[in-house]
């Protein structure tokens, strides 16, 4: 694997573990609420798409499948973090619970909605990719994310507040996370734009390369 493929990696799992740790923080942006993970996380989705553009779904798919497994790795060292008994000078234990003791109904949403959107994102990619070849990145940019992120709020939603929030307000917070992501991949195209053309030059991959591999999702890697 090359050295950008690797930084890619690295980034992109950064991206998701620092925006989970930043899910504790809500925001205010105008007259909607958000969570600091806002700002983060739609990055994920900008490197998985210049990945399946450059590599192909095959190995975005091994990447997204590292990024989840380095989230619950994450989640679980903090656990043990949280069990360990402190000493007599720490006395932050109660602030520490209430940042990093999240709890397994929302870890669970969170964990099952990454992984459905973000393999939605890199197969629609890859589909549009084998049918136009290295024209219309933008378009396939834009349908994948809103499909991903679509499909990442339906199901993180309702996991994580189902009977704890109105439906009503559900499914606007659903609506306004799809649509403000999508505007904030759409805001920085230009720039993904530039380093997906930077790639291609560097990598030398085929518009083909994703011919005749497996979509099946739950596939860590085809090598």
């Amino acid at each position: 694997m090359s050295p950008l493929f690797v930084t890619l990696t690295v980034l992109f799992c950064v991206c998701l573990i620092v925006s989970n740790l930043m899910e504790i923080k809500t925001i205010q942006l105008g007259p909607l609420e958000l969570t600091a993970g806002f700002i983060v996380f739609p990055i994920s989705y900008i490197i998985n798409d210049c990945m399946v553009e450059i590599y192909g779904f095959r190995k975005a798919r091994l990447v997204i499948w590292l990024g989840f497994a380095a989230n619950l790795l994450v989640v679980l060292l903090l656990q043990a973090g949280l069990l360990l008994p402190g000493t007599s000078e720490w006395t932050a234990q109660p602030a520490m619970e209430t940042i990093y003791g999240t709890v397994p109904r929302m870890l669970g949403a969170s964990f099952t909605a990454f992984l459905c959107g973000s393999m939605v994102n890199a197969y629609v990619m890859s589909r549009m990719k084998l049918r136009d070849g290295n024209k219309g990145f933008t378009l396939r940019a834009i349908v994948s994310t809103l499909l991903g992120e679509g499909v990442d709020s339906a199901i993180f939603f309702p996991l994580a507040f189902g009977g704890i929030l109105p439906l009503t307000m559900i499914l606007t917070i659903m609506v306004n996370q799809v649509i403000l992501k999508t505007l904030y991949e759409i805001i920085v195209l230009p720039l993904t734009l530039r380093i997906v053309r930077r790639l291609r030059t560097l990598e030398r991959t085929s518009p083909t390369l994703d011919q005749g591999i497996s979509y099946k999702w739950w596939r860590i890697t085809d090598l």
